[in-house]
């Protein structure tokens, strides 16, 4: 009898400990199912974004603009289910810069790719201004004139070493040895082959990569992944707000791009006129059905000109002249604000002396043609312009590397830009030019930084979360998207799933929520309701 109860026994706990082990089984297969899951959720985010991006500038407006847009980019709803813990969806964020030009928290949004200083057309900036790379690098926190150089180096396609830099023979001689690039960069995360750069320098404080300091990176003692638990017990508390809390120490790594662009195209998509083109008469129509005869004689005689009039002669519009379109030019336009306030020679009629012609761009009253004339000339005959830096949403330590700027004028950009252009009310700050209506720089400024700046692009980031609400697993991805082309495509992707979710719950947003009763009712972003309080930019 006893032994038949030791067998009872026995097989009861082997019964036992076998149903644990298939309930284990069945959790860990429900919660790699709901792993994948995420992942499709992550990815339908990133579908959405490029379906945003895939619509004209006026429709992205009417539903809400890229900038700070919690109807389209938070909690929209992908899995609904009867059990509000298994209900799925995907959120989209994007650094927030406070008022101050300080990234400050995150947003539901796109983040504009040229706020960010793009790494490969540097050894441009040194062909505009003596030391331009420079002066766009050293701008970054804790960067110096020898890594600066260091990193033009690496980039520029020959083997001179800079005043502080270090080309191949210095890597050669490493152990293990590598050759220098002496190219384009194909990663950011390829900083770490050049000397002196760090993870610390490039990364930050922010190891799981969110755009913010979480608690337990938030402690001066938090260097890396790894911290004491009681310290994170310490600083983890209900006062911790993990969208405003921290200096947002990203590193480098958040303020340095590769694919920055804007496309050369007018507000209608259409090409803007290239002025420096050398089929004059071509040019000439071009400029006559957007701008009148008027403009066109007058760009024209300009480009045939030897230089500038800068008499005290009185001159005549252009329109009362016929200009030779067979003549070839004698020079080209290094901007287009050059035609403001210009005045060329030009030979009379009558064969006679010469002609002084007045531009029809008057620097009095610029604030009548400025717009137009930005939107529809350009000396770049390419499709899209890179690199240049926008001076609408770059943080304050950016704006502050722009070769020829000054404090006084960064001031300026802060107290007048509008970071978001979906803004109603507002004047559109659609072109750099801005800073001239604005009174912020003169004209001899602006066209110092003209070459550096502009007002938006046309390639945008985000981290896309696909999750449940009930938290048992999520997808994150970073990805940026270029627009340029007429199907936005992607041309950077990163899985960040293995640094975790990287978001509370309550900042990802809930599409259903508990009401008074104790049930559930519909709502959140998808619905048009939007749960949490959003963060005011």
């Amino acid at each position: 009898m006893l032994i038949v109860l030791v067998v009872l026994v026995v097989l009861t706990f082997s019964a036992f400990t076998f149903t644990d082990l298939m309930r284990t089984h069945n959790a860990a297969s429900d919660l790699a199912g709901q792993q994948v899951q995420a992942r499709i959720l992550a990815e339908s985010g990133v579908e959405a974004v490029r379906l945003f991006l895939m619509q004209t500038p006026s429709m992205q407006a009417e539903a809400g603009g890229h900038y700070y847009n919690t109807l389209y980019f938070q909690a929209r709803n992908v899995l609904p289910d009867v059990d509000p813990e298994r209900v799925g969806n995907f959120t989209v964020l994007a650094p927030l810069i406070d008022e101050m030009g300080n990234l400050a928290a995150v947003r539901y949004g796109l983040e504009d790719e040229s706020a960010r200083l793009n790494v490969n057309i540097l050894s441009l900036a040194d062909e505009l201004i003596s030391e331009g790379g420079r002066t766009l690098l050293t701008a970054l926190p804790a960067m110096t004139d020898d890594i600066a150089d260091a990193i033009l180096d690496w980039i520029d396609e020959d083997d001179e070493t800079r005043p502080f830099g270090a080309e191949r023979d210095y890597y050669e001689q490493l152990d293990p040895p590598y050759t220098c690039k002496n190219g384009p960069l194909d990663t950011v995360e390829e900083l770490l082959l050049i000397r002196g750069v760090t993870p610390q320098m490039l990364f930050g404080k922010d190891s799981n990569r969110n755009g913010m300091l979480d608690a337990h990176e938030f402690s001066p003692q938090a260097t890396s992944t790894v911290m004491d638990p009681t310290a994170m017990a310490a600083l983890t508390d209900e006062t911790f707000d993990p969208l405003t809390e921290g200096s947002l120490d990203r590193g480098w790594s958040g303020y340095l791009t590769l694919h920055s662009q804007e496309l050369n195209t007018n507000i209608n998509g259409e090409k803007r006129i290239f002025l420096n083109t050398d089929d004059l008469q071509l040019l000439h129509e071009d400029l006559n059905a957007t701008f009148g005869i008027e403009v066109a004689n007058f760009v024209i005689a300009y480009r045939q000109a030897d230089g500038d009039y800068s008499g005290e002669e009185e001159g005549v519009q252009a329109n009362t002249v016929t200009v030779d379109k067979l003549a070839p030019a004698t020079r080209t336009l290094s901007q287009v604000l050059d035609l403001v306030d210009a005045r060329v020679e030009f030979p009379s009629p009558d064969g006679e002396g010469m002609l002084v012609l007045n531009s029809p761009f008057p620097l009095l009253g610029m604030g009548g043609y400025i717009d137009k004339m930005m939107d529809n000339m350009s000396i770049n005959e390419g499709r899209t312009i890179p690199g240049r830096l926008n001076i609408n949403q770059a943080p304050r330590s950016l704006l502050m590397g722009i070769p020829g700027i000054t404090e006084e004028i960064v001031e300026g950009i802060l107290s007048n830009r509008v970071l978001d252009p979906n803004s109603s009310g507002l004047t559109p700050q659609d072109h750099e030019t801005w800073l001239m209506t604005a009174l912020v720089v003169d004209i001899e400024k602006m066209k110092l930084l003209q070459p550096f700046i502009c007002a938006g692009g046309d390639v945008y980031r985000a981290q896309v979360i696909g999750y449940f609400e009930g938290g048992a697993a999520a997808s994150r991805v970073e990805v940026v998207i270029d627009r340029t082309n007429p199907t936005p495509r992607i041309v950077f992707w990163r899985d960040l799933s293995h640094l975790g979710r990287g978001y509370p719950l309550d900042v990802l947003g809930y599409t259903y929520r508990e009401d008074g009763l104790g049930g559930t009712m519909g709502g959140g972003a998808s619905m048009g309701a939007p749960v949490m309080p959003a963060v005011t930019p």
